[in-house]
């Protein structure tokens, strides 16, 4: 009969504590990118010299959405560069 544990490593078979060493790194990761990227949107909203919440929702401003949309956009490309190495 095959062995199937000794044909693991060919298979590409990956074992549970692996798999658990992984996903407390993803893990990890996700929550410090995330603290990041808060604290980035929170920069912007500061900085801005108007209410962004104001302008998007109740004045209807897209162009300032799409701004705000591209500057989220670039921060979590930053993150997901210094993440990776």
């Amino acid at each position: 009969m095959l062995n199937l544990l000794a044909l693991a490593p060919v298979l590409g078979v990956v074992k549970l504590e692996e798999l658990w060493n992984t996903l407390e790194g993803t893990v990890v990761f996700v929550i410090l990118g995330l603290i990041v990227f808060a604290i980035a949107f929170g920069i912007v909203v500061l900085v801005s010299p108007f209410s962004v919440k104001k302008e998007i929702e109740e004045d209807q401003n897209i162009s300032l959405a799409i701004i705000i949309g591209a500057i989220i956009i670039g921060v979590a490309m930053i993150i997901s560069a210094a993440i990776q190495g």
